[in-house]
């Protein structure tokens, strides 16, 4: 079938039809089923974004697909509907597979499944760690059609759950595929690529295509279709991008001063480590800000928990780790304030693309300390752009110095008072539950400032 051969090899060609295709009208020009383009049209999908056009049609016809993609460009769709259609057309149990390297990420992609496929009666179960294996047993023996799964935890159900296999699976999607491979869950990938058919649909989306991710493209694809929405890196053309020059021991203040400044805009603050989080987070609200935190160290409900708070409008201010930085489509997201530089560059990308999505506009500012100048160059680099300074105004923040460093100086106490009640509930706790920790530890002469 020498046309079909000539599809798979066509990468190069590529560029025409999508140039033709530009504006699709619908996703039923995609060759999407009606009841799915309602499903679209419920979810506010009015037309398919640059990945949906180019993925989906490919996906219908029964190829495997490498799909490049920026962050916030669709891709969750783009391998939900082509999932959904064949489950349409040949209903079974146990039917896909999504692989993704977070919880946050696979909860969310659920929720599309579950939104796209609630009219046609699809079932998913999310399988991550931080969750009590015997009700995830429960949940596998029931046979979803969809399995939303972190490599480990799937592994270990493989392993040690009686009666649960993939034997019968039709479709893989590896979801953030650079990822998964920089959180070396190589391994992993490697046992579930063993025990589920070889005669399957695989699809394969990441950001970056690494020599890794190519490895594992020889291994599990067979003669793929290359669907590239961005070839190089890049952010979003409505996203202002900004840094600040500060000397890092008033990063706190400037923080400060860019909420105020910014006031009645939601933000995502990113910092570097579970600690630095949950201090900012507690120093925030000293300070009377609705702020939340987001880390690796909270349990699983009170990472969803902060999540839902901050996605109902409920609290302004995410701060959040890296494992927040990719995948999460949190729409209102206004500004993103990259607290602590990152140190790898492409990370920058996925952080500020947590801003500005689905056309909206937005704002990212970046603190650069003295000791962060070599790593400012790199990202500069690799956008390809220099960034304009924030306009600040430095003797307003020199005034909130004092308030600060008695927000500080709070926030210190806290902590250390939460690493204690861990250690003795070994329970992990979040600024939620900080409350009246304040009035204890300032021996009640602080009872004036409310959480």
């Amino acid at each position: 079938m020498a046309a079909g051969e000539e599809e798979g090899s066509a990468v190069e060609p590529e560029q025409e039809p999508a140039a033709e295709e530009q504006q699709p009208r619908s996703f039923k020009d995609l060759g999407v089923t009606d009841v799915l383009c309602e499903a679209c049209e419920q979810l506010g999908w009015k037309v398919p974004t640059k990945i949906q056009i180019e993925a989906i049609p490919v996906a219908l016809q029964g190829r495997d697909i490498i799909g490049l993609a920026e962050t916030g460009s669709g891709k969750t769709g783009a391998f939900a509907l082509p999932i959904l259609q064949a489950l349409l057309e040949t209903p079974q149990r146990l039917f896909a597979l999504v692989l993704t390297p977070t919880r946050e990420l696979a909860f969310q992609i659920s929720e599309q499944f579950e939104a796209l496929g609630s009219s046609i009666g699809v079932q998913s179960t999310v399988i991550v760690g931080g969750i009590d294996t015997m009700s995830q047993s429960l949940a596998l023996a029931k046979k979803p059609h969809v399995i939303i799964a972190t490599p480990g935890r799937l592994v270990d159900h493989l392993e040690n759950t009686k009666g649960f296999n993939l034997r019968a699976l039709k479709f893989l999607v590896m979801d953030e595929a650079d990822r998964i491979l920089n959180m070396d869950f190589e391994t992993e990938v490697d046992k579930i690529l063993k025990v589920i058919p070889r005669d399957r649909k695989t699809f394969l989306f990441s950001a970056t295509m690494t020599k890794k991710v190519q490895k594992l493209q020889r291994a599990a694809l067979k003669n793929p279709v290359k669907c590239a929405v961005s070839s190089k890196y890049q952010t979003v053309e409505k996203l202002q991008q900004y840094y600040i020059f500060i000397p890092s021991k008033f990063k706190d203040s400037y923080l400060v001063y860019i909420l105020n400044e910014l006031a009645g805009n939601s933000f995502m603050i990113f910092c570097s480590t579970c600690n630095n989080t949950q201090r900012t987070a507690l120093l925030l609200r000293n300070l009377g800000f609705t702020a939340i935190p987001l880390h690796g160290q909270m349990s699983q409900n009170k990472r969803l928990g902060s999540l839902n708070k901050f996605k109902a409008k409920a609290r302004s201010i995410l701060l959040a780790t890296d494992v927040a930085s990719r995948g999460l489509d949190i729409p209102h997201v206004d500004v993103v304030i990259n607290f602590d530089i990152p140190t790898h560059s492409k990370d920058y990308i996925h952080r500020v693309g947590r801003t500005a999505r689905a056309g909206r506009s937005g704002k990212s500012i970046t603190f650069v300390t003295q000791y962060d100048v070599e790593l400012f160059q790199r990202i500069e680099h690799l956008i390809g752009k220099k960034l304009p300074a924030f306009p600040m105004q430095e003797e307003e923040v020199m005034m909130l110095t004092e308030r600060v460093a008695e927000a500080q100086r709070l926030a210190r106490m806290e902590l250390r008072e939460q690493g204690e009640k861990k250690r003795s509930r070994n329970d992990d706790d979040d600024t939620e539950e900080a409350i009246g920790v304040r009035n204890k530890v300032a021996g009640g002469k602080k009872k004036k400032r409310k959480a």
